[in-house]
């Protein structure tokens, strides 16, 4: 390695005196050291600049690929759809067979769903917790506990440990008390 360089410039004095073939020469190394050295940042920067695209390009590739794996599970439901709604139109299609056709189609939706880890949350008769519930009513009763779920609006769901969305539930609440019976 190099022996270290004086950072400190020569006095005013001797400025105007003519450079020693000494000076001369550390000025020279020092100019192709400062050379070497932006030529070093300008190739790092050009590295991490290629780097940064090649992150963005795999990151959304990845993505793409697991939506087109998710939807493409979808595609046979979809299917399945488009044959039931073409059977509506048969002139001997019962009631009966429609809701076969359609409870399988379900079954198919719900194990994709299982398949891809989301999972329904189920909160009738499970104390209310705002985390994962959301009340839209209360129901005077005295069949639950005061902050029970009774009843259920609409299925919350989870993936894994996310939420995708919370349940809508109906909360129960303990009977006023009736002034008139005091």
């Amino acid at each position: 390695m190099n022996e270290p360089q004086n950072p400190t410039p020569p006095a005013a004095d001797t400025a105007a005196a003519p450079l020693t073939a000494e000076q001369i020469e550390q000025l020279r190394t020092q100019a192709a050291q400062a050379a070497e050295h932006y030529d070093r940042l300008l190739r790092l920067t050009a590295d991490f600049d290629n780097f940064k695209k090649r992150a963005a390009r795999e990151r959304d590739e990845t993505r793409r690929a697991a939506i087109e794996g998710v939807l493409t599970k979808f595609l046979p439901v979809l299917d399945n759809f488009d044959m039931a709604l073409a059977a509506t139109d048969q002139a001997n299609a019962s009631v009966e067979t429609l809701k076969v056709g359609i409870t399988m189609i379900h079954s198919q939706l719900r194990q994709v769903f299982g398949d891809s880890g989301v999972e329904a949350v189920d909160a009738l008769g499970q104390s209310f917790d705002p985390a994962i519930h959301e009340a839209v009513s209360q129901k005077e009763t005295t069949e639950a506990p005061d902050g029970q779920v009774v009843q259920q609006l609409r299925k919350g769901y989870r993936l894994k440990d996310k939420l995708l969305r919370p349940a809508t539930v109906v909360v129960a609440k303990s009977p006023a008390a009736n002034p008139a019976q005091s």
